[in-house]
């Protein structure tokens, strides 16, 4: 029976895009190759390559750019199964981004095929040169004579140790040549020089006439399996919590907490979780700040729950505290009148005229003002014994400021 690997669906190229052909003659590669459609993955990079996705039948993966070899080898390594392929797919610019992993993979042989379709510029963010543009492309580009040839991509991939490297044109019919790849065991390269009618050359015959030779390399290595080995988890080291205290969850309780930084909101957000503990819930803790760490917002997601929690975020809150107007600003739009809002008086909360207003920051100061925040909340819901969150900070160096920010919170 044939097996049809193209997806019923109209490919996104722009017309005369080499990415078209290659599509096409790898869908017949594999149709040839006997894989079913569960026995392939595509791993495929950012950029117009990537839009391969949705055009294959089969397992697909999106990876980050230049970075769809290293996933790959992954995918490859985790299956170690001679009946699986496993093909990555980058355009020029992503190869450039990701040389060093092309290389090693070849290196170590994985057992993997990766088509690098080559038009000479990364054409989904304007037309810029890449690693592989052509020197009459650069020379037309730049006006320059201050420019460095190409890299060659199948000759690095050979001199690497790839059992198989070529590079082909995207002309007609070529499914048999990708098939040639497909079929080896170890790692096989093909670089496809295909046109980009929007950035670069017109068409597949303006190509052909720039000294690009068709060559197929190959090197005589054995193909090794990789070697699996059984060890220790990384938990066996740690203690489990064990279960102290009884919390009154039905079900599932996401609580967000806000501040800025340096006024502790991730710590008080990892004693939460670990009182949550030690209540025998299942627990997740999510951070989030700018990149610059010491000025702007703090962000903490906290989910308590019965059942095993499968889904991480936070849409609505079912709590939320928040000490500071760049905490406000973050969680704003993840509160409603059903969240049980506890602000700083100091806040503006706009419109939202529901929730609790103490004045933390005033009784404790900035940096213990969630932690006072948070005690004030498990003493007047109950949901949480305040004596699991006292019990997470026994020992810890600051646990006297701590006991006082949780016991002023307690008395509020």
């Amino acid at each position: 029976m044939q097996i049809d690997f193209l997806a019923k669906k109209k490919m996104p190229y722009c017309p005369g895009c080499g990415h078209h052909a290659s599509n096409l003659n790898l869908a017949k590669a594999l149709e040839k190759s006997g894989y079913n459609l569960l026995d392939v993955i595509i791993v495929s990079d950012i950029g117009c390559s990537g839009l391969i996705d949705e055009n294959m039948a089969c397992h697909t993966v999106h990876g980050l750019h230049g970075r769809v070899v290293a996933l790959a080898t992954g995918i490859a390594y985790a299956l170690a199964n001679k009946n699986k392929k496993v093909i990555a797919i980058q355009g020029d610019g992503g190869a450039t981004i990701g040389l060093q992993h092309l290389l090693v993979a070849a290196r170590r042989n994985v057992n993997m095929t990766l088509l690098v379709l080559n038009n000479n510029v990364y054409g989904m963010t304007g037309g810029q040169l890449s690693g592989l543009s052509n020197t009459s492309l650069k020379e037309k580009i730049l006006h320059d004579e201050a420019y460095y040839p190409p890299f060659d991509i199948t000759e690095m991939a050979y001199q690497s140790g790839a059992v198989y490297a070529s590079k082909i044109m995207a002309k007609g019919e070529f499914s048999d040549k990708l098939g040639e790849a497909i079929k080896t065991e170890g790692f096989s390269v093909v670089e496809i020089i295909g046109p980009c009618p929007a950035y670069a050359y017109n068409s597949i015959k303006e190509m052909m006439e720039l000294g690009y030779e068709e060559k197929v390399l190959t090197n005589t290595r054995p193909f090794v399996a990789p070697q699996f080995y059984e060890r220790s988890s990384l938990f066996d080291s740690k203690n489990a919590i064990e279960r102290q205290f009884s919390a009154k969850i039905s079900n599932k309780l996401s609580i967000l907490l806000g501040g800025s930084a340096g006024e502790g909101v991730q710590l008080a957000a990892d004693l939460l979780a670990q009182a949550g503990l030690s209540c025998g819930l299942n627990n997740t803790k999510k951070g989030e700040y700018p990149i610059t760490v010491g000025t702007g917002f703090s962000l903490a997601e906290v989910i308590m729950s019965n059942d095993p929690i499968y889904y991480t975020g936070i849409e609505k809150a079912d709590v939320a505290i928040v000490t500071s107007q760049d905490g406000w600003e973050m969680v704003k739009s993840r509160v409603n009148e059903f969240t049980k809002l506890f602000v700083d008086e100091t806040i503006d909360t706009g419109t939202v005229d529901y929730g609790v207003k103490l004045p933390f920051r005033e009784k404790v100061g900035r940096k213990s003002a969630v932690l006072c925040a948070i005690a004030y909340w498990m003493s007047h819901s109950g949901v949480v014994p305040v004596d699991a969150l006292v019990k997470t900070f026994a020992g810890h160096k600051h646990e006297e400021k701590l006991l006082e920010a949780v016991n002023t919170g307690i008395s509020m």
